[in-house]
């Protein structure tokens, strides 16, 4: 466990020094959070029927989106590990004393946690706490309606970054399957937008599409967690949302171990 922990740490350092890359990631989520709140304000101001969430539900919903969405977005696999797998040298990792796959999902963990004090903190201060002080009452986030909404939603997110992490690994184990692994890195991302509620706030969708997406794995990255921060879902459900991310999270680690495990005995490794 001490390796796994100090492999984290390092990590997770090391992708702190990133912070020129993080600054013009929080420029671009500002623009584009502003392009889908005006979007939400026309469609809210023009709508005739009772919509399954409120305008200010929607805003924060999309501020919420844009501050996290490097920690429970996985956009790609763990590139230097593909990297690694392509160029043979990951014969240094099949050698290390320690859970191959552990190995690799500890380092997603880092992946997907760093980003929250790069992006996720200045952008959440600024939308929660400037944004009303310069008149954009309508355009901020609102705190949690109570104190249980946000532990609620703090739970949540915790197993949201794990899911996230281990949706990761199979972008990442992907490579051990195909040439270049740019296929299912492509692919499975653009699924995971739409069905996250990164696009469209997964409650707007319609009634007949909703059952399949509360089912599948992606509403326990973004929407219920932050349905939970905006008051959307009352802090009760925890218990159900929970449910449905460890299950996926068991089911996504079961298939990736599997994965890994079949990956090794096949993979060719040059010269050795």
């Amino acid at each position: 466990m001490k390796a796994y922990w100090s492999l984290f740490i390092a990590r997770f350092a090391l992708l702190l020094q990133y912070r020129t890359a993080a600054l013009a990631g929080v420029a671009t989520q500002f623009f584009w959070g502003f392009v889908k709140v005006m979007v939400l304000e026309a469609f809210f101001t023009h709508t005739t029927s009772t919509q399954p969430m409120t305008l200010q539900e929607a805003v924060g919903y999309v501020w919420l989106g844009q501050a996290f969405l490097m920690a429970i977005a996985p956009w790609s696999g763990d590139r230097e590990i593909q990297d690694l797998i392509r160029s043979g040298a990951v014969g240094y990792d099949l050698l290390r004393p320690t859970d191959l796959y552990n190995f690799w999902f500890t380092r997603a963990l880092a992946l997907r946690t760093a980003p929250v004090i790069l992006r996720a903190i200045p952008l959440v201060t600024v939308t929660m706490l400037i944004f009303p002080l310069m008149g954009f009452s309508e355009r901020s986030l609102s705190f949690p309606p109570s104190f249980a909404a946000f532990f609620a939603f703090f739970i949540s997110f915790i197993a949201a970054i794990l899911l996230s992490s281990a949706l990761t690994m199979l972008l990442t184990i992907s490579m051990m399957w195909t040439l270049s692994g740019e296929g299912v890195n492509n692919i499975l991302p653009t699924l995971i937008i739409i069905f996250s509620g990164m696009i469209v706030p997964l409650p707007l969708f319609p009634e007949w599409f909703k059952p399949l997406l509360n089912a599948l794995p992606f509403s326990g990255l973004m929407d219920r967690p932050f349905r939970l921060f905006t008051g959307n879902l009352l802090p009760n459900e925890i218990f159900y949302v929970l449910l449905h991310q460890l299950f996926w999270i068991f089911i996504i680690v079961i298939l990736g171990r599997f994965l890994v495990k079949q990956g090794v005995k096949k993979l060719v490794i040059q010269g050795g």
